[in-house]
């Protein structure tokens, strides 16, 4: 029997696509059943796909686009650009601009590398941690994603059966074949408990080069970190000669510089990515010079030789500096006030529709929760099989009536908007809570 003629545009691409990629994709966000859509162009917050279909933009390509799509100054400074060349085997002055400028928005970033995804910026920090201290382990808090590095994406999709004792989290891998040594050299602790935090730290205190922490990790529910908890981890680190790492690569976005504007203590090292790239891929590692040095490839002894042959290429380099400048303090101020709005309007939607759920977030990232009451950490953060399948019907009414979201029900929003379309989400939201209620 010969397939059935494909109904849309976008089931005959997906019918190419599954022949030559596996699942159809190389990026497993963009699935949807039966099959994904396609885009076509975007505008500022809206998005048109090749069915002709509108949908104001709470993605922003997994809260990567800050400015939303088109910018005209990203689009002319680029333009400008891709003229002059795409990427040499020479330097080029905009990298150092760039630079300049990122290191400028916050006390404790001293030196930066660029690199190409924040995968690898994280990766790099770990490394470079390895080598300022001369140590092998590593500790991360679990359910926490940071991209996927071996050691780095340890715990963040355990469950009840395989996560053990809260005292004591087990490593649990994410990628079947993942070496039991590379389990070894990865500490787990729980989110904002300080005190189960260091009772576990402390028991590999001559062997840990550091502790990498999300200070609002999206896996674990968009749940600031606390001000207590991350002031532990600082005094420990400080204490035992360890490095304390921040992963901002999402959270760059929330202040001016960064979800660390928020705390009373500096990281060592700051992982970046996503909104810095104006677009474009993009990481960085940015922070103390000693131990930045140790990428050093001028110094006699180099402990971490880095490199990368799109790294700090002049078409990220343009567009990263061109939204960056344009994220200014008035901006991230304008931003973050929509968000506080958004809250508002949406809490109120939830109260109307009479439903478990709140939200949580900072800055221009909120989430929506099917639960009464926030979740604390990753453990609570479970859903249950009803939460589940509520999840994707809010999901699914949500994306058929003009909204993208991002697939946890979060949302990220961008300076193109304004408090127009938040309220299309927030009427939205109450129709689609509504029928979940029903």
């Amino acid at each position: 029997m010969s397939a059935s003629k494909p109904s849309s545009k976008s089931e005959a691409l997906y019918q190419r696509a599954k022949k030559i990629m596996p699942g159809g994709c190389s990026r497993n966000t963009i699935l949807r059943k039966p099959y994904p859509f396609y885009a076509d162009f975007a505008q500022g917050c809206y998005v048109t796909d090749i069915e002709g279909n509108k949908r104001i933009d709470f993605a922003n390509n997994m809260a990567s686009l800050i400015h939303g799509h088109s910018h005209p100054k990203i689009i002319s400074k680029v333009t400008e650009q891709l003229h002059k060349g795409t990427a040499f085997t020479l330097a080029t002055e905009i990298e150092i601009l760039y630079a300049e400028h990122l290191l400028s928005r916050n006390q404790s970033f001293e030196k930066i590398r660029f690199v190409n995804s924040g995968t690898e910026a994280v990766m790099s920090c770990l490394k470079a941690a390895r080598a300022f201290t001369g140590r092998p382990k590593i500790a991360k808090v679990e359910g926490a994603y940071h991209g996927q590095y071996d050691f780095a994406e340890v715990s963040q999709t355990s469950k009840a059966g395989n996560w053990g004792n809260e005292n004591k989290p087990s490593s649990v891998p994410v990628a079947f074949g993942t070496p039991a040594s590379a389990l070894q050299e990865v500490i787990v602790i729980p989110f904002n408990d300080a005190e189960k935090a260091i009772n576990i730290l402390d028991q590999h205190k001559h062997d840990l080069a550091c502790v990498l922490v999300d200070l609002l990790p999206h896996r674990v529910g968009l749940i600031p970190a606390t001000d207590e908890f991350i002031q532990a981890l600082r005094q420990w680190t400080t204490d035992n000669a360890a490095l304390l790492i921040f992963d901002e690569v999402i959270t760059l976005r929330t202040e001016y510089g960064g979800a660390q504007d928020n705390y009373s203590v500096s990281p060592d090292l700051t992982a970046m990515g996503k909104m810095i790239g104006g677009g474009f891929p993009v990481g960085a590692i940015i922070g103390r010079h000693e131990v930045m040095d140790v990428m050093d490839p001028l110094a006699d002894n180099v402990l971490f030789p880095h490199s990368g042959t799109f790294s700090a290429n002049p078409m990220t380099m343009t567009a990263g500096l061109a939204a960056m400048e344009l994220f200014d303090r008035s901006a991230v101020d304008r931003l973050n006030k929509l968000s506080t709005y958004a809250l508002e309007v949406i809490s109120q939607s939830i109260q109307i529709a009479d439903i478990p759920a709140c939200v949580t977030g900072a800055g221009s990232l909120l989430r929506v929760h099917l639960k009464a009451q926030a979740p604390r950490n990753y453990r609570e953060l479970t859903r249950n099989e009803r939460e589940t399948g509520q999840l994707k019907t809010l999901l699914d009414y949500l994306f058929d009536h003009g909204i993208m979201m991002i697939n946890t029900c979060t949302f990220a929003l961008s300076t193109a908007m304004t408090s127009k379309e938040v309220d299309v989400l927030a009427d939205e939201m109450l129709n689609g809570l509504r029928k979940i209620r029903n």
